[in-house]
């Protein structure tokens, strides 16, 4: 099982629109890391977004590049203050599961997967980037396994 995390990518001010739906600059880098994904390959059995515009627009552009198995779906507990424990438990060991979502909850995710505590920072996200997460088939533990981030920062 893989795990793929994608934080959305840049969105319109609340200013201009509401909704926050995703800006030229981030429907451009969303469509580029997804077509960098294509070209690598990785299975995708399902994408599932927190139901904000700009994370479902965002799995809709990533869908339409990896195909993948189930196609996209809304999820609760997801948002950006959303516990990543209850979510963690959610996990199936044997899919290989986008998630499109939101900081904090991603960073606080990754954390508790790799550490046991959502509050021990393991890494930084972008928009529109990807982190793939694996479980470790000896110690059954997760590791970052790599990511693909539109900018070196």
């Amino acid at each position: 099982m893989s795990l793929y995390l994608v934080q959305h990518g840049i969105n319109l001010p609340k200013e201009k629109d509401p909704d926050k739906s995703l800006s030229e600059q981030g429907e451009f880098e969303v469509k580029r890391m997804a077509s960098l994904a294509k070209d690598q390959g990785f299975p995708v059995s399902r994408i599932i977004h927190s139901g904000k515009k700009r994370a479902q627009q965002t799995a809709e552009i990533f869908d339409s590049s990896l195909s993948s198995e189930k196609g996209v779906e809304e999820q609760q507990g997801l948002g950006p203050t959303d516990d990543p424990k209850k979510f963690a438990q959610s996990l199936d060991p044997n899919e290989n599961l986008m998630v499109v979502g939101h900081l904090p909850f991603l960073e606080k995710l990754t954390s508790y997967l790799v550490t046991g505590s959502p509050d021990t920072p393991v890494f930084k996200f972008q928009n529109s980037g990807i982190l793939c997460l694996d479980k470790d088939k000896e110690t059954d533990s997760w590791i970052i396994k790599w990511s693909l981030m539109p900018r070196i920062e």
